[in-house]
């Protein structure tokens, strides 16, 4: 119940924070693959996974070689429960202020790496090099906070009562 985020990423523990408080989850997540074929983002990352929005029950991955370092380890993966998500990222503007990012879209069965990280793949309205052109032009963190359901417009009111920008990257009613 504690969001902790890896490498050191404070603005992502924030992101993993607020989704965390919606009950939506905040899985520490960053963009791993492209399919542009099937048309989807594979994300995920080691480590602070957020447990109670997961597909399935996690398996622990005793792991030979940790993540390419040195040693051995155990680690947790999932993936998160097929239907709607969002992702939130915060990121920090050239004048200092903080600045929120946000997408929704939806969390798609079929395989992912077993490679005992949280993996998901996650279909955006915009299309995969659509949406991350889109998701870059914002200045991003390359990690962001995944949650469970749509969420843009609970962030939308946080953002104003916070008086901290959001911007909204895509959400399914935009190719409705």
């Amino acid at each position: 119940g504690v969001p902790a985020s890896g490498e050191g990423d404070l603005k992502t523990c924030v992101a993993m924070m607020i989704m965390d408080r919606m009950e939506a989850g905040g899985s520490y997540t960053e963009f791993y693959a492209m399919d542009f074929v099937d048309n989807f983002l594979l994300m995920g990352h080691d480590g602070p996974g957020h447990v109670a929005i997961s597909a399935a029950r996690p398996v622990l991955r005793g792991l030979g070689l940790y993540h390419g370092k040195r040693g051995y380890g155990v680690s947790v993966e999932f993936s998160v429960r097929y239907g709607p998500i969002t992702v939130l990222g915060m990121t920090q503007t050239a004048d200092g202020n903080l600045k929120m990012l946000a997408a929704e879209g939806e969390c798609i069965p079929g395989p992912t790496m077993r490679i005992g990280n949280t993996n998901s793949r996650l279909r955006f309205p915009l299309g995969p090099a659509a949406f991350m052109t889109r998701w870059c032009e914002e200045g991003p963190t390359h990690h962001c906070a995944l949650g469970i359901g749509h969420q843009i417009s609970r962030i939308q009111k946080l953002s104003r009562l916070m008086g901290i920008e959001l911007a909204v990257v895509c959400r399914p009613e935009e190719n409705a």
